[in-house]
């Protein structure tokens, strides 16, 4: 009992709070207006991947790395 009521407090959270931006993205009519977020969200992972990678190449190169 107490794991399906944690399941549908993800599924309420997700429902009712972290993609209720998206809600509103359905009434526009441009595909730009639409997938803005979608495209911000990309940009902001592919920064922080190509950031993350860097440190890698920085940290594979020091030779007092573990």
């Amino acid at each position: 009992m107490i794991a399906n009521n944690i399941f549908r407090l993800i599924g309420d959270f997700c429902t009712n709070y972290a993609f209720a931006i998206y809600d509103t993205f359905r009434s526009t009519d441009g595909w730009w207006a639409s997938n803005l977020m979608n495209i911000v969200i990309f940009m902001i992972a592919s920064i922080a991947l190509v950031y993350w990678m860097g440190e890698m190449v920085k940290h594979s190169k020091d030779p007092n790395a573990l």
